[in-house]
């Protein structure tokens, strides 16, 4: 299957952007990489081009939230022209605002209309069409709720390739932060929906910090989707092409993974881009070293100034003691 989805980074509404996806390229071939959700009306209906990345992404997987299956058919198609690897549908977002667009996890109530989106895109695109979703929503929570909804999503629409969050979501109640913390990790749901499913390409995603659970879950499951992990202490990508995908080739250092970051940060900067809509996604790359704290705190104090340049990010590098040879 290709692209190969054994390790993702999840979409992130405002923080998976395309600045994000390269830098966290730079550390990692293989990973699979995801857009923000985009809505199927910003696509169709608002200004600017919503589908922008930049090639080095790929392999790279355009998230949609929507729910009416010809909108959807119409980006999806739009999507593959572009280049886009993968379409995602969204049937996972417990927000408010996205429950008012009929769209995210209040789907996992519409099994049937899920099939007709899915159904629609796949009509319409060669590349494969996959489903995120949680394992159940309010008090629909049993393990046949899901079950029913992955059979007829699978047999009715031909999708074969589920992510699973381990976490139910209440639609009312819970912020989406705390529908991301509050509802208890039941991954052993997961893996009795792969038993239950052995054709079907399932992945989870849900509380994974480390890549040592990564490769727990792989026993299991075909693939694993890391959230604000990666985006909080991104050098955990570093090794994910030598320890999951077994590609022989060195580890990257930090300070190297920063340098490479330069051409991109000046490229962007000519193109009218903020230096800090970019570095904020370098914040965590130091986590836990020496300097680290002094490394966020230049970067926070001085990206967002009128006409800040590369020089922020080289002075902030400078904060790093050269002798860890990070």
């Amino acid at each position: 299957m290709y692209p190969s989805s054994r390790f993702s980074i999840a979409p992130m509404l405002d923080w998976t952007d395309r600045h994000c996806r390269y830098f966290h390229r730079l550390m990692t071939s293989e990973t699979l990489l995801y857009t923000e959700m985009i809505t199927t009306g910003a696509i169709i209906h608002g200004k600017g081009d919503f589908l922008a990345y930049n090639e080095e992404e790929h392999p790279v997987a355009l998230q949609l939230g929507g729910s009416n299956p010809q909108d959807l058919a119409t980006c999806a198609k739009l999507a593959q022209e572009r280049g886009y690897d993968q379409i995602n549908l969204n049937v996972g977002c417990p927000s408010d605002r996205v429950q008012n667009g009929r769209f995210g996890a209040c789907l996992m109530a519409e099994p049937q209309l899920v099939a007709e989106c899915v159904s629609a895109m796949k009509s319409v695109v060669d590349v494969p069409v996959t489903v995120k979703t949680r394992i159940g929503i309010d008090d629909f929570d049993s393990y046949e709720f899901l079950t029913d909804f992955v059979s007829i999503i699978s047999e009715q629409a031909g999708c074969e390739d589920f992510t699973i969050h381990a976490r139910k979501a209440w639609l009312s109640g819970l912020s989406p932060k705390e529908n991301r913390e509050i509802p208890p990790l039941d991954y052993p749901r997961a893996y009795q929906l792969k038993k239950d499913f052995p054709h079907l390409n399932i992945s989870v995603n849900g509380g994974v910090k480390t890549l040592e659970e990564t490769i727990e879950h792989l026993k299991h499951l075909d693939g694993v989707m890391v959230g604000r992990e990666a985006y909080q202490n991104p050098y955990i990508l570093a090794e994910v092409d030598q320890l999951i995908y077994g590609l022989d080739k060195p580890v990257k250092k930090r300070t190297q993974i920063v340098e490479e970051m330069y051409p991109y940060i000046e490229r962007q900067l000519s193109n009218g881009a903020y230096l800090g809509h970019m570095t904020r996604h370098m914040l965590g790359l130091f986590q836990n070293m020496p300097g680290a704290r002094q490394w966020r705190r230049h970067i926070s104090e001085n990206a967002h100034k009128p006409g800040s340049g590369i020089e922020v990010v080289e002075a902030a590098l400078a904060k790093i003691p050269k002798e860890l040879n990070v």
